[in-house]
């Protein structure tokens, strides 16, 4: 495998952990604009764990390649059955031309160009492939339908998993992935925990709040609240914090049915390994080290009813609100619902 001269990769100067701690691909605003919404952190999977994976989501059921350069392999691999989805699972693997990508990657906040053969590889998941070891794909190009395998939960939609690995990494094995980092500010929106219900499906209730503060412009995510981890009384730091723009985050994941989410954001740096509590609608949710959560024992109510949680994305566009993982209640069109979130003894976890 060659990699052009043009290509910015980090060259290895130290042993690695199974989680590298501030090397990250850098994907572009303009690719993250192909899609409807992003995130990080909303799957049980280790190949998320830190944010080292992105799902994206597009408008249509093609699976859109967000990198450009040469398909290496496609393997076929068997997933759980599932009365919902399908029982394979497909891997799609793409050595990852970073000039025409767009992408860069850093340490920290500098980027470093290092040596040529160093190499970045794509791993794609959830796309029936409908292309060939040896083709050259460009950003946006299509790779194959998307597919629901057994591996997805029954409320989450059909989207393009996307991890990165350097070439003379394992390229089957998720774990140990490179941390992954959107190129675009998120905006975080404060949200008072009400809505109204706009689409239902088995498992899941969307509602129209909040709405989005500038669609087709800029991304945003449902806000949170880092606190200071000195801070003498959390409840007044809270609102202190709340009022302060640098101490708002961008929620990510599944809260609180995944063990993990994030805290998306500038006052947050992936690395930084303070622990700081998390607030979202007055109350204590997590704690953040740099900006992974570790979701505190919590239930999700609404209209007083525990619920599984709550799915949370960054999004861009006219469409926004909240999406509701409601497997044990069911919500009808126009209903006004309050969500809401206490502490718990027996929080449900999914992984």
């Amino acid at each position: 495998m060659t990699s052009g001269s043009n290509r910015r990769h980090r060259e290895s100067t130290a042993t690695r952990g199974s989680q590298p701690s501030g090397e990250g691909v850098v994907i572009p605003e303009s690719t993250l604009r192909r899609y409807r919404r992003f995130s990080l952190y909303n799957s049980p999977y280790p190949a998320h764990d830190a944010g080292c994976a992105i799902d994206l989501y597009p408008a249509t059921n093609e699976g859109r390649s967000p990198v450009a350069g040469e398909v290496l392999e496609t393997r076929t691999v068997r997933a759980p059955p599932k009365g919902y989805a399908d029982d394979a699972e497909h891997l799609i693997l793409i050595d990852v031309d970073c000039e025409r990508s767009r992408i860069d990657i850093a340490d920290g906040d500098a980027e470093i160009e290092i040596r040529d053969d160093s190499g970045l590889v794509a791993r794609i998941l959830h796309v029936r492939p409908m292309v060939e070891p040896g083709e050259t794909v460009a950003v946006g190009d299509s790779l194959g339908p998307m597919i629901r395998s057994g591996f997805f939960a029954p409320w989450v939609g059909n989207h393009v998993h996307v991890g990165f690995r350097r070439a003379e990494q394992n390229l089957h094995r998720a774990g140990g992935s490179l941390r992954i980092s959107p190129g675009v500010d998120v905006e975080p929106v404060r949200w008072d925990g009400v809505g109204t219900v706009i689409e239902t499906g088995d498992t899941y209730a969307l509602l129209d709040a909040p709405a989005h503060p500038s669609p087709g412009d800029r991304f945003a995510g449902i806000a949170g609240t880092v606190e200071d981890s000195e801070a003498d009384s959390p409840g007044e730091q809270s609102a202190e914090s709340t009022a302060q723009e640098g101490r708002r985050v961008v929620l990510d994941g599944g809260l609180a049915h995944y063990v993990n989410g994030g805290a998306l954001g500038r006052s947050l740096a992936p690395t930084d390994d303070r622990h700081q509590p998390v607030s979202f609608l007055g109350r204590q949710i997590g704690d953040a080290s740099g900006r992974t959560v570790t979701w505190r024992d919590v239930d999700v109510l609404a209209n007083g009813d525990r619920i599984t949680g709550l799915s949370l994305f960054s999004r861009v566009g006219p469409e926004f609100g909240v999406k509701l993982v409601c497997p044990e209640r069911e919500f009808g069109v126009g209903e006004r619902v309050e969500v809401s979130v206490r502490e718990s003894e027996d929080p449900i976890r999914l992984g």
